[in-house]
C-alpha cells in the first residue's frame, strides 16, 4: 500500500501545474494533501474525482486558507472519516482521521508558529492534541500513522542552515521538543528509519533560488506507530516533483 503526503500550497494552483496527472501517475493508494486553500464547491470535477479515485475534504471556515483533503483509490476506501473534534483546530481545517481498518491515518496540517512566536501556544496545543488523539486510538486497538506538513524541522540535519534558524518558526526549541514528545509516545520517523544522513529536505523558500541550491527544510513526515514498523517497506522524499514550495513524501507498507 502506497501512501503519499503533499502540502500543495493551494490545490487549484497545483491543478494548473499538473496535480491530477501526477496523482494518476503515482498509482498511490492514498494521497493526503495539506494547505488546500479551497472549499469543495470551488473545485473542478477532475480535481474532486480523478479517474479511479474518491476524495474527502475538510476545509477551513475562512475561505482561501489552510485545509486538508485525502484522495483514495476506489477499492481502498477508509471505513470511517472524522475530524480532530476540537473546534479551534477544526475551524482551520487542520486534520482528517481516516480509519482503514488495520490502521488509522491522520492527515495533519500543523500550524505555523509565526515570527516572534505569535502562534506558538496554538501550535503546541495542536501538537499535544495529536499525541492525545494517537493515545486514544491506540488504546482502542488502532495503530496510527500521522502524515502531513508538521511545520517543524526536528533536528539540525533537517534543515540546511540550523544555526541561523534557531529562533525562527519551524525550528524553535519548543517545537522541536514537541516533536520529541511525539516520537517518545511510540512513533517512528519513517524517513529517518532508512536515511540518517543530512541533505534531505521537503520545503524550499521561493526566494534566493533556494530549491536549485538545495537550501531547504524537512517539514513533511510520515510518523508511524512502532507496532506497524514491521510492515514498513520504504519511505521516500520526491524532491524532483514540482508544483509547490513543498515536495511530496511517501511510504510503502505491506
Amino acid at each position: 500500500m502506497r501512501l503519499y503526503s503533499w502540502n500543495v500550497n493551494g490545490i487549484r494552483a497545483a491543478e494548473k501545474k499538473g496535480f491530477v496527472p501526477w496523482l494518476l501517475e503515482t498509482g498511490a493508494d492514498v494521497v493526503c494533501v495539506q494547505e488546500t486553500k479551497a472549499q469543495p464547491g470551488d473545485l473542478s470535477e477532475p480535481l474532486r474525482s480523478p479517474d479511479g479515485y474518491h476524495s474527502v475534504w475538510h476545509s477551513a471556515s475562512r475561505r482561501g486558507y489552510s485545509g486538508v483533503a485525502t484522495y483514495f483509490r476506489k477499492g481502498a476506501e477508509p471505513v470511517a472519516v472524522d475530524s480532530l473534534g476540537i473546534r479551534k483546530f477544526d475551524d482551520e481545517g487542520r486534520v482528517q482521521v481516516l480509519d482503514f481498518g488495520s490502521f488509522v491515518l491522520v492527515n495533519a496540517y500543523y500550524p505555523n508558529s509565526q515570527p516572534e512566536r505569535a502562534r506558538i501556544k496554538y501550535k503546541l496545543d495542536f501538537c499535544r492534541a495529536i499525541v492525545q488523539l494517537g493515545r486514544e486510538l491506540r488504546e482502542a486497538g488502532k495503530p496510527v500513522i500521522v502524515c502531513g506538513d508538521f511545520n517543524i524541522a526536528h533536528r539540525e540535519i533537517d534543515l540546511a542552515r540550523p544555526k541561523q534558524n534557531v529562533e525562527n518558526p519551524g525550528f524553535y526549541p519548543e517545537e522541536r521538543r514537541a516533536m520529541d514528545r511525539l516520537l517518545r509516545a511510540g512513533y517512528v520517523d519513517t524517513f529517518r528509519h532508512f536515511a540518517p544522513e543530512s541533505g534531505h529536505y521537503t520545503w524550499w523558500s521561493y526566494r534566493t533560488n533556494a530549491r536549485a541550491r538545495n537550501i531547504g527544510w524537512r517539514l513533511d513526515y510520515h510518523v508511524m506507530d512502532e507496532a506497524l514498523l514491521p510492515r514498513l517497506q520504504e519511505a521516500k522524499i520526491h524532491a524532483s516533483v514540482m508544483g509547490s514550495d513543498h515536495c511530496p513524501v511517501s511510504i510503502t507498507i505491506d
